[in-house]
């Protein structure tokens, strides 16, 4: 257990570590700048916006699709608007705000803790999945061969081996353990015939990942090969996990040594820098506009709760049910 304390400070500490490296380590500002005047912002904040917006419609109309199919009833305007309260949560970082999202929608659809925190477990393993795959698979087109390339061979190897775990775990009794837990009643429906629809989406979402990357960096003045993307950016969501302040320091590590044979180290942290500027604003922009209606939805549903009134159940039941 990480103490509360630790918890609470390990944002600050990650980010001023990794942003006192990447920015006061041999960083040259007036390369800096100069890379984001040669820029052509106006493209690169329309490819900027566009992936942040993608991302996030993307992601809240599939945990609705998700909750709605093994915890309860609720429209997807009523999960992206508690997704889209969250977003504020998003600007400290991305584990404060996942929990944010987690609680909002525990109280909308009076679900168990365990079944809402398994079904918002289905994307992010299905997105885990489709990344890894997409890492392992650009891998073989990269110049030089997993041994040209150990970050991404690294980081393939770390998630097959995972995955292998999982599988032994399961068959050794780890499976048979978890039914037997409060997330039993759910695992029961969760089959491949069942999450195989959501890996299609995030395949399909997976190119878009890239294409708008490749995008946005040609529009700042940097021509990253497709390939190159495809297998580096699963690299930059694992970083993402990190409990730093908005990625504010992992984002630019990460560009700046995955891609450092696309650009100067000066123009790949100043676009990781845009980017993460464009994202602060963005989570800030998304988070007011939909707090007060998400607020209003979890508060009306505690009321309703309070006076009797009936709301809608958390039903558990078989996936294959319409």
């Amino acid at each position: 257990m990480i103490p509360s304390g630790w918890r609470r400070v390990a944002p600050w500490v990650v980010s001023a570590a990794a942003l006192g490296y990447v920015l006061g380590f041999a960083t040259d500002w007036q390369e800096i700048r100069a890379a984001a005047d040669r820029a052509n912002v106006p493209l690169f904040l329309f490819y900027a916006t566009l992936d942040k917006l993608i991302f996030f419609l993307w992601w809240g109309v599939l945990q609705a699709k998700v909750l709605r199919r093994f915890v309860s009833h609720v429209s997807t305007g009523e999960v992206v608007a508690v997704r889209g309260g969250a977003e504020l949560l998003r600007t400290v970082n991305n584990p404060v705000a996942d929990a944010g999202f987690i609680y909002g929608m525990v109280q909308l659809t009076r679900g168990d803790v365990g079944a809402v925190v398994a079904a918002f477990g289905v994307p992010v393993a299905c997105h885990f999945t489709v990344l890894l795959v997409q890492a392992t698979l650009a891998l073989a087109f990269l110049e030089g061969g997993p041994a040209g390339n150990g970050d991404v061979a690294l980081a393939a190897a770390i998630g097959w081996t995972f995955v292998l775990g999982a599988l032994l775990a399961g068959r050794f009794g780890g499976w048979e353990r978890l039914l037997r837990s409060r997330l039993g009643p759910w695992l029961r429906y969760v089959s491949p015939r069942t999450v195989f629809p959501y890996l299609g989406w995030f395949a399909l979402f997976a190119f878009f990942d890239v294409a708008i990357q490749g995008l946005a960096s040609r529009a700042f003045g940097i021509e990253i090969g497709w390939w190159a993307l495809a297998a580096r950016i699963p690299i930059l969501y694992f970083f993402m996990l990190l409990p730093s302040l908005g990625n504010f320091g992992t984002r630019e590590i990460v560009w700046a040594f995955s891609f450092a044979e696309y650009g100067t180290r000066d123009e790949l942290v100043a676009f990781a820098l845009a980017m993460n500027g464009v994202f602060l604003v963005l989570h800030a922009v998304i988070g007011v506009i939909f707090l007060p209606r998400a607020v209003r939805l979890v508060l009306g549903m505690r009321e309703a709760r309070r006076s009797g009134e009936p709301v809608p159940e958390p039903l558990l039941h078989d996936a294959g049910d319409p």
